[in-house]
């Protein structure tokens, strides 16, 4: 069970990260479908991994009524009508917002299907407060991996600029036979100037 939780672990954050990247997405209607598919995705792997059936009306009945009528989230979509600041402020924001619902939303369904539970007996007055307590976590995790995945960006840049790493990289593709001599030999000193400028 221990192996079958940890896998639904991944799964969750797998896709929190997706619906955190579809809530960039600049067409406020669009965002939510997206985010909505990431989760019914989820949903049918969670299924999959606790060998419940999965119903897609039924999934997409349960995320509308958890989620829906999330204010936050509406308020969020209508931020990013405002030119310029609009898109990137509402779309950190929504992507946020997404990964939490995502989250809840993963939350609910894991321990539902661990203690037994389908699609048939998901109470869903029950699981509501379930999935708000979950959202207020959610929005902690979001953030972090959102940090995360900048701090990521931020060493990949590092080491694309740095050029002792450049060096290494196009001596290992020269040993693999992927550049000749020639072109190592060129590339190299093209690094070596930039790095002088």
């Amino acid at each position: 069970m221990e192996n079958k939780t940890s896998h639904a672990n991944t799964i969750v954050k797998n896709h929190i990260l997706w619906s955190m990247g579809a809530g960039f997405i600049p067409v406020p209607i669009a965002d939510l479908f997206a985010v909505t598919a990431v989760q019914l995705d989820m949903i049918r792997q969670l299924s999959n991994l606790y060998d419940v059936d999965f119903k897609e009306t039924s999934g997409k009945a349960i995320i509308t009524s958890l989620s829906g009528a999330s204010v936050a989230r509406m308020g969020a979509r209508a931020i990013k009508f405002i030119p310029g600041v609009g898109s990137v402020l509402g779309g950190v924001t929504l992507a946020i917002l997404s990964g939490a619902s995502t989250y809840a939303i993963g939350e609910v369904f894991k321990t539902h299907f661990e203690k037994g539970g389908t699609f048939l007996d998901f109470d869903i007055s029950r699981i509501k407060r379930m999935y708000d307590e979950s959202f207020e976590k959610g929005k902690e995790v979001a953030k972090d991996l959102h940090k995360e995945q900048q701090e990521q960006i931020k060493k990949e840049e590092a080491a694309a600029k740095d050029p002792l790493t450049r060096i290494k990289e196009l001596a290992e593709m020269k040993a693999k036979g992927l550049i000749t001599e020639e072109e190592y030999a060129t590339l190299k000193k093209n690094v070596i100037e930039v790095t002088d400028e």
